[in-house]
């Protein structure tokens, strides 16, 4: 399995982003897919999830401001992100769980920055 992952880049605080994961499989085998993030010196960390259902999860700090989601007919999870802030740059990761293995993309950097 093989998660693409893209959309990264720098933006001014305040702008939106969208990031996107393309798999190699079908997304409907995937039963969970999530968006992390890994800041310099810092622990990665999970940012949202998204499950087969539709359920989603989201850690507090991007509440209300990104939006986990998946698109079936092509194999895409995306992560729309509004009103960034500095604190989001990070790399962010794509992650999925095939078949009680779990697979990541390749990351893709977020720069928050004015």
């Amino acid at each position: 399995v093989q998660l693409q992952a893209s959309g990264g880049g720098l933006v001014q605080p305040g702008g939106s982003l969208r990031l996107s994961c393309a798999t190699s499989v079908s997304i409907n085998s995937i039963n969970v897919m999530g968006w992390y993030r890994q800041a310099p010196g810092k622990q990665r960390e999970l940012v949202a999830l998204i499950s087969n259902l539709g359920s989603t999860n989201y850690v507090d700090s991007v509440k209300g401001r990104f939006t986990i989601s998946r698109d079936n007919a092509k194999n895409t999870v995306y992560l729309q992100m509004n009103s960034l802030k500095p604190e989001d740059t990070a790399v962010y990761y794509c992650n999925g769980w095939y078949r009680r293995e779990s697979y990541w993309g390749q990351g893709t950097q977020v720069t928050v920055s004015s």
